[in-house]
C-alpha cells in the first residue's frame, strides 16, 4: 500500500469516528441529563452548561474580573516602561501591583507568603553558595506539606487573639497557588547557586543553531541558561518573581533567570502580531470549549457518576472525552496568563505545544502537557539527580514528588507510580531500538508497525493512568477492568485498540510532514 492510499483510509477511518463520537455522545447527554450534577442555565440555544468542573468554573466566572485586573495592570506596566524602568524599577512597580492584587485573592493570608517567601530568601542566601544547598529542598518540601495538612493555616492556631483575621481569607486558597510559588523558591535559590560556577552551556553553539538567537531574538532556553549578575538576585526581584500577577495563579512555569532577564529588556520573540493573533486563537479555543460544554456534559458524567452504570462503548466515549475536556480546560487556563504575561513583555514557555490527540508516547506526552513544569523538573530535579544514566530511578523520585506537589491524595500517588510502571517498557525498547538499525523495507515496515501497536498500547495506559489519577481513583482500577474485560466490553477494547492504532499511524504522518517541510526550507 502507498503512502498516499494509507493516509487517505487513516483519515476516513479518523473522520468517521469522530463523527459517531459526536453523535453518540450528543445522544447520551439527551437521554442523561436530568440524572447529572454541575449542570446550569446556558447561553447556547436554552441549552444547559456543564460548570461540574471547580476549577473552570471558577476561572469562567471570574473571567471579566481578572481580565479588568489583566488592563490594569498592562496600562501601568505599559507606562512605567515608557519612562525607561529598568530591572529594579520595573520589579518594585509589578510588586506593587501584584500585592494589591494578592491581597484581593488571598487576604490576611499574604502575610503567611510573604513570611515563608522570606525565610527562603535568608536561607538562600546563607548556603545557596555553599554544599548545603540541599536544605532548600528540605525547607519547601517541609512547607508544601504542611500548607495541605494543616489547611493553609487557620490564624486561630496562633491564640484567640489572632482568630479574627479568618474572617479576612480572601477569595481564594493560598496555599493552592503556593505549590507554584514553591517551584519560584526552589528556582531562585538554584539559579543563585549556579550563578559562580562554571556554566557547561555553550552561548554561541547555541546562537549559531538558533533561528531565534542568530536573527537577535533572544530564546528562552538562552534566557534560562545564562547565569545572571549578583545585582538581579535582589529581595525586590526575588518577591516580584514569586507573585508576578500574570503568572501567579496557575503559571507557566518560567525560571528565575529567565524572569530576571526580560526585566531589563522584554521579550524580542514574539512580535506584537504574533501576541494579538495568540489572544484571538484563545478567544476561538474558548468558543470550542463552550460549545463542548453546552453539548456533551463529560464531565458531569464522570463527576455524578452516571457514566458507570452505561455500556462499555458508552464509558469509553464519556472517559475519552472527560481527558479532552481536561487538556482544553488547562490549555484556555496556562494560554489566557500566558497571553497576559506576554503583553507585558516576559516570556513564559508555552505549556501545551501540542495537542493531546497527537502524542503516541509517555515521553512526548509529558513533555507536551505541563511543558513548562516539565522544563522545570529537567533543570532542577533530572538533571541534578543524574540524568539519562540514573533515569529508571529518577522517574519515580521526580513523578512521586510532583503526586505531592498536586496534593496528599492515594489516587494521586496512584497515578504516579502507574505512570512510572508504564514508563519503564517504553524506555527499554527505545533504548533497544537505538542500538538497533534497520535497513532493509521489511525491517522498516515491521518497524513502523510494531511502534503503531506500541502507541496504541501506550495511549490506553496513558488514559488509564489520567482517570484513576484525577477521576476514579486507585479504587476504580477494578472496576474499569471488569466493565472492559467481560464478553460485553471486549468488543469495545478491540476498537479502541484498532482506533489508538489507526491514530498512532495518522500521527507518523504528521511527523513525516512537518520533517519534509523543515527539510524544504
Amino acid at each position: 500500500m502507498t503512502s498516499s492510499v494509507e493516509l487517505t483510509l487513516l483519515i476516513v477511518y479518523a473522520l468517521s469516528f469522530y463523527l459517531f463520537i459526536i453523535h453518540r455522545s450528543l445522544q447520551i447527554a439527551r437521554d442523561h441529563y436530568a440524572k447529572l450534577y454541575g449542570l446550569r442555565s446556558g447561553w447556547i440555544f436554552h441549552r444547559f452548561n456543564d460548570v461540574s468542573d471547580a476549577q473552570w468554573r471558577n476561572f469562567r466566572g471570574n473571567l471579566m474580573i481578572l481580565t479588568l485586573v489583566f488592563g490594569i495592570f498592562t496600562l501601568v506596566a505599559t507606562s512605567c516602561r515608557k519612562y525607561g524602568l529598568k530591572a529594579k524599577g520595573m520589579s518594585v512597580v509589578w510588586l506593587m501591583v501584584s500585592l494589591v492584587y494578592l491581597t484581593y485573592l488571598h487576604g490576611a493570608c499574604v502575610l503567611y507568603i510573604l513570611s515563608i517567601a522570606s525565610a527562603n530568601f535568608l536561607l538562600v542566601k546563607i548556603c545557596g553558595r555553599t554544599k548545603f544547598v540541599f536544605l532548600l529542598w528540605i525547607f519547601n518540601l517541609t512547607f508544601l506539606i504542611c500548607n495541605r495538612v494543616y489547611e493553609g493555616y487557620p490564624f486561630s492556631l496562633f491564640g484567640q487573639n489572632w482568630a479574627y483575621l479568618d474572617n479576612y481569607r480572601g477569595t481564594f486558597r493560598w496555599h493552592i497557588c503556593f505549590n507554584f510559588v514553591i517551584l519560584r523558591m526552589i528556582s531562585f535559590g538554584y539559579d543563585y547557586h549556579w550563578a559562580n560556577y562554571s556554566n557547561r552551556f555553550d552561548k554561541e553553539k547555541h546562537i549559531q543553531r538558533c533561528n531565534n538567537c542568530s536573527a537577535g531574538r533572544t530564546c528562552y532556553q538562552l534566557l534560562q541558561e545564562r547565569s545572571l549578575e549578583n545585582g538581579k538576585f535582589s529581595f525586590t526581584i526575588y518577591l516580584c518573581y514569586l507573585i508576578y500577577a500574570p503568572l501567579y495563579i496557575a503559571g507557566p512555569i518560567v525560571s528565575f533567570n529567565a524572569f530576571a532577564s526580560q526585566l531589563d529588556t522584554p521579550q524580542k520573540t514574539h512580535s506584537l502580531k504574533k501576541v494579538v493573533w495568540y489572544g484571538l486563537r484563545w478567544v476561538f479555543s474558548l468558543m470550542l470549549m463552550e460549545s463542548m460544554t453546552h453539548f456533551f456534559y463529560y464531565n458531569a458524567f464522570a463527576i455524578s457518576g452516571t457514566w458507570k452504570y452505561l455500556s462499555p462503548l458508552d464509558i469509553f466515549i464519556i472517559g475519552y472525552g472527560v481527558l479532552n475536556f481536561m487538556w482544553l480546560k488547562f490549555f484556555l487556563l496556562w494560554r489566557y496568563f500566558r497571553f497576559w504575561s506576554l503583553i507585558n513583555g516576559i516570556e513564559a514557555p508555552e505549556n501545551m505545544p501540542r495537542c493531546i490527540n497527537n502524542c503516541y508516547n509517555l515521553e512526548s506526552f509529558w513533555r507536551n502537557w505541563h511543558a513548562s513544569f516539565n522544563k522545570w523538573l529537567v533543570r532542577y530535579m533530572y538533571i541534578p539527580l543524574g540524568g539519562t544514566q540514573t533515569k529508571l530511578l529518577n522517574v519515580w523520585i521526580i513523578f512521586t514528588f510532583v503526586a505531592v506537589w498536586h496534593d496528599l491524595e492515594w489516587k494521586l500517588l496512584s497515578w504516579a507510580w502507574l505512570t512510572c510502571i508504564f514508563f519503564i517498557p517504553e524506555m527499554i525498547v527505545k533504548s533497544t531500538t537505538n542500538t538497533l538499525k534497520v535497513e532493509s523495507s521489511v525491517g522498516k515496515f515491521l518497524y513502523r508497525e510494531l511502534s503503531a501497536v506500541a502507541g496504541a498500547v501506550t495511549i490506553t495506559c496513558l488514559m488509564v493512568a489520567n482517570l484513576v489519577g484525577f477521576v476514579i481513583g486507585s479504587s476504580g482500577i477494578n472496576w474499569l477492568l471488569s466493565k472492559f474485560l467481560q464478553k460485553e466490553g471486549l468488543p469495545t477494547l478491540g476498537g479502541m485498540f484498532i482506533t489508538f492504532y489507526v491514530g498512532t499511524k495518522l500521527m507518523f504522518h504528521i511527523s513525516d510532514a512537518k520533517k519534509k517541510h523543515i527539510h524544504s526550507r
